[in-house]
């Protein structure tokens, strides 16, 4: 095979991916570029990224704004259990992200760890909301599935915070450092954003509305569950 040959057939083998997935394996060339936004030197990626992170920022902080209050008044725990199960979960959340890291450099990619783990983050926050409904079943009921959703939860918001900013600059081009850097501005004005606007939302959803007759804690957890769903499907 001549060296025409050779080259000819690597072109028929180029492999095509999105911006910010993992190189692909061998010394084939990424060809394709990510499509610009309104015309910068931006990827239109971007811009996704930013408001899937505004969205999963609101929903785990609007989440645990309310989360001591749902268990001193909804589970009538007493306050060292509920400071205790808080955090555990808060410490559960900053360990995860090991295992996000490993799946993302030994396994899936960050694309994938993303969107898997946020499959499993929304199932989270859904089944959290299904526990705070009071007619459904006995207390029993209520602490198993607000654990399984926390856990969950942990799982997903820990396992997707090693990727999400990496995979967002992973979206430049090597010559646009610049845009690269306002980029981080801006994502994280979107999780201080989302985090900030969460915990005075949140609380207000569970005490000006009542549902069930008391405290709506199922809307209060609700609203991030359908949150996170839009950062999902962003």
């Amino acid at each position: 095979m001549n060296a025409f040959q050779r080259n000819e057939s690597k072109e028929t083998l180029f492999t095509f991916i999105s911006a910010g997935d993992d190189p692909p394996k061998g010394d084939f060339p990424v060809q394709q570029k990510s499509p610009k936004l309104c015309g910068s030197n931006y990827p239109l990626s971007i811009a996704f990224i930013v408001v899937n992170e505004f969205c999963e920022r609101f929903s785990y902080y609007g989440m645990r704004a309310v989360l001591t209050l749902y268990f001193l008044s909804f589970f009538h725990w007493d306050e060292n259990l509920s400071t205790a199960v808080y955090h555990a979960f808060s410490a559960l959340c900053y360990f995860t992200p090991v295992i996000g890291a490993i799946m993302a450099d030994s396994w899936l990619g960050k694309y994938k760890t993303i969107i898997y783990l946020s499959i499993v983050y929304v199932i989270g926050h859904l089944i959290k909301s299904v526990g705070a409904i009071p007619s459904l079943g006995n207390q029993a009921v209520h602490v198993v599935l607000s654990m399984v959703g926390l856990f969950l939860i942990a799982l997903g918001t820990g396992g997707i915070k090693p990727c999400v900013s990496a995979f967002g600059g992973d979206q430049f081009e090597e010559e646009h450092t610049s845009e690269r850097s306002k980029f981080f501005s801006i994502f994280y004005l979107s999780i201080n954003a989302g985090s900030l606007i969460s915990t005075f939302v949140t609380p207000v959803l569970r005490g000006d509305v009542k549902c069930f007759g008391e405290d709506c804690y199922a809307l209060a957890f609700g609203v991030p569950a359908a949150l996170m769903v839009l950062a999902l499907g962003e």
